[in-house]
């Protein structure tokens, strides 16, 4: 099994899991057919199956498109929202392309219905992946659009904290610098969050991404996993594990939002000179 990490769009990742005896693939959150088709030709593969981790436009905006281009292309997902679905899918069903095993895990909060992937080989070295969308990222969670911190605290810790701690975390958008920045202010002695955002710094310089990393590691710098530590408690002044996830997230919605961009017609109307007049001092 192996997993091609296509950058698209601002920060979105969409991702080819490609089965290498049989040369056929599968697409995770196919928001750009042209770049996606690019790598499948490149790769000289066959686009069998598109699983969509939710519905939201950067996620999944492409499956009308790559369904009319590859007839017969199979799209799974949870959501009725979910353009082109063929095969909506339920928690803990597994499905099966090749030797690759994917099991559906259900993580409503950012959305609804949004769906996580499970995928391993039977009898392979290799450690395990985990397509996570909007619901885990690198140092950080998603925002609750749909949901509760009740939700989010099960996703992360009964259902994707559960597994197999060598898990590779694919998630769905580049937002690991800002996530570390977050839990450097909530953990700032925590040596490994220190290290880790030196190292995505430096990534972000180079135009690497920083995925995957893995579940065990997510487990010692990204703040949403540690909730029953101290210091999360600390910095939150809550104790019980919900309140700490529900107080972290609001603390992390607040921090430095970035500012709103100028619409690009008043950026032409200034250098133009329009507004000059109502600028001029009387």
């Amino acid at each position: 099994m192996k997993v091609k990490v296509i950058s698209v769009l601002e920060d979105n990742y969409m991702y080819l899991v490609i089965e290498e005896s049989t040369r056929e693939a599968i697409a995770v959150d196919a928001a750009v057919p042209k770049r996606l088709l690019e790598i499948v030709r490149k790769e000289n593969v066959v686009l069998r199956a598109i699983l969509t981790t939710h519905h939201h436009w950067d996620h999944a905006r492409g499956n009308e498109e790559l369904a009319r281009l590859c007839p017969g292309l199979r799209v799974y997902g949870a959501d009725e929202r979910i353009g082109a679905l063929t095969h909506k899918v339920t928690h803990e069903q597994e499905l099966t392309f090749g030797a690759i095993r994917v099991r559906c895990l259900f993580t409503p909060c950012h959305t609804s219905g949004h769906m996580c992937y499970f995928m391993w080989e039977d009898g392979s070295p290799d450690a395990p992946a985990l397509f996570s969308g909007d619901t885990l990222f690198v140092g950080g969670c998603g925002k609750f659009f749909e949901g509760t911190a009740e939700q989010m605290y099960t996703n992360l810790t009964q259902v994707l904290g559960a597994l197999p701690k060598e898990t590779k975390v694919f998630c769905g958008h580049e937002c690991t610098v800002r996530n570390l920045k977050f839990a450097l202010k909530v953990e700032p002695e925590n040596e490994i969050v220190k290290k880790k955002l030196a190292w995505a710094k430096q990534r972000d310089d180079e135009d690497l991404p920083t995925v995957p990393s893995t579940l065990q590691e997510e487990f010692l710098y990204n703040p949403f996993l540690r909730v029953t530590e101290e210091s999360l408690q600390k910095f939150t002044g809550k104790t019980e594990p919900v309140e700490v996830l529900r107080t972290l997230r609001a603390e992390k919605d607040n921090f430095k939002k970035p500012k709103e961009r100028p619409h690009p017609q008043a950026v032409l109307a200034f250098d133009w000179g329009l507004f000059s007049p109502f600028l001029e001092k009387k």
